[in-house]
């Protein structure tokens, strides 16, 4: 028993420890990404960063202020409203540190004169960004604290919540810089919010098939001894016939689809096979919960 907890309390260290180095490297990447690709081409794809980026071009003020000033009731609240002081101190070195990089790297320079270019790979960077700091239960401040707070009430993928929050940032930019710029802005955030959730919930998607078949035993047979995967027995019914059916379900990935539909088709030549995507599966055999 005493071995048992030391190995939990090794492994609950280590990934607190794994969740602080994601804050810091995310954090980093969001700041430089930033300053590289949407500060010097004027796209505001929304959240603190893009205010800064506005009253930078209308007031002159530094970004790296910007963010520190108005970081501060957005991080207030999210102690207030999620996790306490433990959340919000991993929290509050996401929301110190990014401005500490945007202004260390400010004067950091890539030659990124189109913005397109600077729409993609900024989009790009801040979402893979924002993604790890995400994987790490914290925020960079800002709206995508805000963002985390709505996932909270709401059940929204984060991606989501981050591109309905600083799609209003968006839009302002339309009217400070030029609609191109807004458009680029949109171009920007589409590809942040999918990086996250591509970070999120992993860049392999899994298959589930359900197969009908009236060989289902030897179906299941022959799926346990050539894929090696388990299946789950479901209870159907013919909308013809109205006569019960079993219904097999298992869960492959993408490159064990072949080998499943070879299986059946070998087990059962008329069994009837739908597939279709699974974004994130837990479990054995398959991503650690």
């Amino acid at each position: 028993m005493g071995r048992a907890r030391r190995d939990r309390q090794s492994s609950t260290g280590a990934e607190k420890w794994l969740n602080y180095t994601r804050i810091f490297i995310g954090s980093a990447i969001v700041g430089i990404s930033f300053n590289l690709f949407l500060l010097p081409n004027q796209i505001a794809p929304g959240g603190v960063s893009g205010i800064s980026t506005i009253a930078n071009y209308v007031f002159g003020f530094e970004p790296a202020f910007t963010l520190w000033a108005l970081n501060i009731p957005i991080f207030l609240l999210g102690v207030l409203l999620l996790g306490g002081f433990r959340y919000g101190a991993k929290t509050l070195i996401g929301t110190l540190f990014v401005p500490l990089v945007v202004f260390l790297t400010r004067d950091w320079v890539v030659e990124v004169s189109d913005p397109l270019l600077g729409a993609l790979f900024g989009g790009l960077g801040v979402g893979l960004g924002l993604g790890l700091v995400f994987l790490a239960n914290a925020s960079t401040g800002g709206t995508d604290l805000l963002a985390q707070i709505v996932q909270k009430f709401t059940g929204l993928s984060a991606g989501i919540c981050v591109g309905m929050i600083d799609g209003l940032v968006v839009i302002t930019s339309a009217f400070v810089f030029h609609i191109e710029m807004a458009l680029y802005a949109l171009i920007s955030l589409f590809v942040t919010t999918k990086t996250i959730d591509l970070v999120q919930m992993g860049i392999g998607y899994s298959k589930v098939a359900y197969i009908i078949s009236s060989q289902e035993e030897t179906v299941q047979k022959a799926l346990f001894d050539s894929v090696d995967r388990g299946v789950t027995r479901l209870v159907g019914y013919g909308g013809y016939t109205n006569k019960e059916r079993a219904v097999l379900m298992c869960v492959v990935n993408q490159n064990e689809v072949a080998r499943l539909k070879q299986t059946v088709k070998r087990a059962d030549p008329y069994a009837f096979i739908v597939l279709t995507n699974a974004s994130e599966v837990l479990g054995e055999g398959f991503k650690k919960r």
